[in-house]
C-alpha cells in the first residue's frame, strides 16, 4: 500500500496542477511560467544529487576509488537516452513554435502534451529505482528516502501540470480537454517507476546504475528545457531565485526526511 501511494504521489502533483484550468480565467505570465520553470528545475537537481548520486556512489563502496564508475556511468547513459527520446519523439515546447523530434501529423497541443510527458520520464524512474533501492533492504535506502523524492516530485509537478493545461486553454481548447493532456502528460511517471522496479527485482546489482541512469536523464531535461525555458523573453532573476528555492526545499526534504 505504500509502495503504490509513493508511485502515484507525482502523478496526484500533475493532477492537482492541471486542475487550475479549471478555475484560472487566463494563462500564467511569463515570469510565472519561469518561475515554476525554475522551481521545477531546482528540485530535479537537488533530487539528483542527494537522493540518486550520493545513493549510488555510496552503494559501490566497495570498489573503494572506483566507487565513482556506476554513478559515472549511469548518469552518461540516462542523458545519452533522454537525447535519443528528445531526437525521436515528435513535441513543441511553449516557449517554441518550432516542433521538435521526427516530423508527425500531430497539431500543436499534443506536441506540448508530449514535451512535458518527456520532462515527466525521468521523474517517475528516479522514484521508481529509489523505491526499489528502498525494497532491497540492505542498499542503506529507507522507505522515507523514497517519500521524501516522490514528496519532492509531486510538489514540482504541480506547476507543470498548470504549465501544461493553462496554455492551451489560452490556444482555444476547452477546459476539459486542456485538463485532460495536461493528466495525461503525467500518466507517463507511475509507468517508468514500475519500469524501474521491475527492472531492478531481476538485476538488482544494477541498483547503482539504475539510480544515477534516473540523475542522468533528469539532468538532461533541466540543462536541455527547463533552465533554457526560464530565460525566454525580458531577462529576469526571477527564474535562477525559483531553482534556488526548489533546490533548497527538495534539499531539506532528502535530509530531514530521507535520513
Amino acid at each position: 500500500m505504500t509502495t503504490t501511494l509513493i508511485i502515484l504521489a507525482p502523478f496526484v502533483g500533475t493532477l492537482i496542477g492541471a486542475a487550475t484550468v479549471l478555475f484560472a480565467r487566463h494563462s500564467v505570465s511569463s515570469r510565472i511560467q519561469s518561475s515554476l520553470l525554475g522551481f521545477a528545475a531546482g528540485v530535479m537537481v537537488a533530487a539528483s544529487v542527494w537522493s540518486l548520486i550520493i545513493p549510488a556512489i555510496e552503494l559501490s563502496a566497495d570498489m573503494e576509488r572506483m566507487s565513482w564508475l556506476p554513478a559515472a556511468v549511469g548518469i552518461i547513459l540516462g542523458m545519452l537516452f533522454l537525447l535519443a527520446l528528445d531526437s525521436l519523439v515528435p513535441h513543441q515546447h511553449i516557449s517554441s513554435d518550432t516542433p521538435e523530434g521526427i516530423k508527425s501529423s500531430l497539431g500543436k497541443r499534443q506536441m506540448l502534451m508530449l514535451a512535458v510527458t518527456l520532462h515527466n520520464i525521468p521523474e517517475g524512474m528516479a522514484v521508481g529505482a529509489v523505491i526499489a533501492g528502498a525494497l532491497a533492504g540492505d542498499a542503506g535506502i529507507s522507505v522515507a528516502a523514497a517519500i521524501a523524492l516522490a514528496a519532492g516530485m509531486a510538489i514540482q509537478n504541480v506547476p507543470e501540470g498548470a504549465i501544461i493545461s493553462l496554455p492551451l486553454r489560452a490556444d482555444g481548447a476547452s477546459r476539459r480537454r486542456a485538463f485532460g493532456y495536461g493528466a495525461l502528460s503525467g500518466v507517463v511517471e507511475p509507468l517508468s517507476a514500475l519500469v524501474m522496479i521491475l527492472l531492478f527485482e531481476h538485476i538488482s546489482p544494477a541498483l547503482p546504475y539504475l539510480l544515477s541512469f534516473s540523475a542522468g536523464a533528469m539532468l538532461y531535461v533541466v540543462v536541455e528545457e527547463l533552465i533554457p525555458e526560464t530565460q525566454q523573453g525580458k531577462h529576469s532573476d526571477t527564474g535562477t531565485i525559483a531553482f534556488a528555492i526548489g533546490f533548497v526545499i527538495m534539499m531539506i526534504l532528502d535530509v530531514a526526511l530521507g535520513a
